[in-house]
């Protein structure tokens, strides 16, 4: 069974297919798709540019005292986990604009403190979807 949206009219087409042309009507779908490319905005590529940098250079004010730029060498999965928990917690409105960047910066670094500091308890502690890691891209770009 394939699912096709239709998005504001909010009528939708339920596709029943015998095994043999499903393959058929992938191709068929992939083929008469227009894609449509969406760009993170300008609010977020600036939010994430500068929690990056103060976190590569060290100054990272929610880490003061914490002694944590080797672990960018030495352990990189806890600089992973901090970017995973930073994007998965961030939010922005409907045309793009960051509404909670201290609060991502955050839960994303009271994981670091935590990580580097066993006395740190982390409040509230972290949900499952704050820190899920998920999939990475493709090898290859799409385009």
């Amino acid at each position: 069974m394939i699912h096709i949206g239709a998005g504001k009219l909010g009528v939708s087409v339920v596709l029943i297919l015998t095994p043999g042309w499903i393959e058929f009507a992938k191709v068929r779908l992939i083929k008469n798709y227009k894609l449509h490319i969406m760009k993170l905005s300008n609010s977020f590529s600036g939010a994430l540019r500068t929690f990056a940098y103060f976190m590569a250079s060290g100054s990272q004010y929610t880490l003061k005292g914490i002694d944590y730029l080797s672990l960018y060498g030495e352990e990189p999965s806890a600089i992973e986990q901090v970017f995973a928990i930073y994007a998965n917690v961030i939010e922005m409105d409907n045309n793009g604009n960051v509404l909670n960047a201290k609060y991502a910066e955050k839960r994303a670094t009271d994981y670091l403190r935590a990580y580097c500091d066993p006395s740190f308890t982390v409040e509230p502690p972290f949900e499952d979807w704050e820190v899920t890691l998920h999939a990475p891209p493709s090898l290859h770009d799409q385009s």
